[in-house]
């Protein structure tokens, strides 16, 4: 019976997570035209609110996908669903003007449960990147020599998309203290970007039709795998204090799907290119400390390192003569991120208020992509929440925070973005396999 209860949560999991895809777009980024397109915080409910720690997050009760070797701490009794969103506002500022944003999008989706003695599941959906932008951008380029009129360029930049994750993945205790654990992911999703371009004599609202426009599509369908390797070591310090020490690796690889670009004129020029194996996934390698004193107080520190530098990205390449896709390797930079975070509960077996967790964290992260050549901006994240007990007895949680998030250009006539974001979510987890015994 329970192997049945098992089986058929995991499949009500599974839709929830399937119909879930085409929700999770929710950004309004310019940044996001860059590389594969912004990257998506992949925290969960636990960690959400601590600034993203998670390498030495060992929960029972909580399921922590960023480092699949804390699935061997599951609790043998329970089912954990977890899920979660976020509504956001911004504000995009340029040199000369600004714009308010608001949007949502759906965080996660995940599930947890435990195999055998030692040995704990999980599986779950989680966006990777979001691509969504919608900006113009105009300058003058000099006067027509028959009217004498100023002429002003002015291109529109458009894009939708972004790679979504299923995975799933096993976390083993082979012996005592030690865990290892492994996520096998699959991504997928489109990479859609777009620029049109126009020009206007004087003051007139209406492009002019006596100049040469383009228009430039780059599309692609991206499938490919994902790999995920992590191991955990809590150190006994004395009876009220535990050191757990966690890591974690991620493979990169060559993507081997395709990139289509069409460029066509208003005078009838059309060219359409094609390159094979045009993106890549780099290695990425996380280590990180918690300390845990008496089941109340949790305190950790994460660093990341992604290595883009060298990754494929497709660039066009023009001549007098020709327009083809390069693969270019010179259009990322290696990603460090910085993170910490503390969570406290008064008493674990109180009443309700002393039940409630207390959350505070903050990261740092520098850019991934170039922007147009150049460093781009790095990301500060300041982040508090609490968790609220369904019922008093329950370990079911509602996980609430808020954050402010500043993306800060060090370069001058980029985009500076601020955005506070509202994130809700959902731990349910209930001791739906115990057995129970009536006399």
């Amino acid at each position: 019976m329970t192997q049945i209860k098992r089986f058929l949560a995991l499949l009500v999991f599974l839709a929830t997570a399937y119909a879930a895809t085409a929700q999770t777009n929710g950004c309004n980024s310019s940044y996001s035209r860059f590389g594969l397109g912004t990257l998506c915080d992949q925290s969960q409910g636990e960690n959400r609110a601590m600034g993203g720690v998670a390498q030495g997050l060992r929960n029972p009760i909580q399921v922590n996908m960023q480092n699949p070797a804390s699935y061997s701490a599951i609790d043998s009794l329970t089912f954990i669903f977890d899920a979660g969103m976020t509504m956001q506002t911004g504000r995009l500022k340029g040199n000369q003007s600004s714009i308010n944003v608001m949007n949502a999008m759906l965080d996660y989706v995940n599930a947890g449960f435990r195999l055998r003695r030692g040995m704990g599941m999980s599986v779950g959906f989680v966006p990777y990147t979001n691509i969504g932008y919608n900006f113009t951008e105009s300058h003058p380029v000099g006067s027509s020599y028959t009217t004498g009129q100023s002429i002003t360029s002015m291109t529109t930049y458009y894009g939708n998309g972004g790679l979504h994750q299923l995975y799933m993945g096993v976390g083993w205790n082979p012996v005592a203290g030690l865990s290892v654990g492994a996520n096998v992911g699959y991504l997928w999703g489109s990479y859609s970007n777009s620029l049109a371009q126009q020009f206007f004599e004087g003051s007139s609202s209406t492009s002019s039709t006596n100049y040469n426009t383009q228009n430039e599509e780059w599309a692609s369908d991206i499938r490919t795998y994902k790999l995920d390797f992590g191991v955990q070591y809590p150190i006994r310090l004395d009876k009220k204090n535990e050191l757990t020490v966690g890591a974690t690796v991620g493979i990169g690889h060559k993507i081997g799907s395709s990139v289509q670009l069409l460029r066509y004129t208003s005078q009838g020029d059309t060219i359409e290119r094609k390159a094979d194996k045009a993106f890549e996934l780099p290695y990425t390698v996380s280590a990180g400390l918690t300390w845990k004193r008496e089941n109340r107080l949790t305190v950790g520190a994460d660093y990341t390192v992604q290595l883009w530098d060298g990754c494929r990205l497709p660039v066009s390449q023009s001549t007098t003569t020709n327009t083809d896709i390069v693969v270019s390797t010179s259009q990322y930079q290696n990603m460090h991120r910085v993170a910490v975070g503390a969570d406290y509960i008064h008493d674990p077996y109180g009443n309700y208020l002393k039940r409630m967790h207390f959350r505070l964290g903050a990261s740092y992260t520098t850019p991934y992509a170039k922007v147009n050549g150049t460093k781009g901006p790095g990301e500060m994240r300041l982040t508090a929440g609490a968790a609220l007990p369904l019922k008093t007895g329950s370990r079911s949680l509602i996980n609430v925070s808020v954050e402010w998030l500043r993306r800060h250009p060090s370069v001058e006539n980029q985009i500076r973005e601020n955005y506070f974001m509202l994130h809700m979510g959902i731990t349910v987890n209930e001791a739906w396999f115990m057995k129970r015994r009536f006399q």
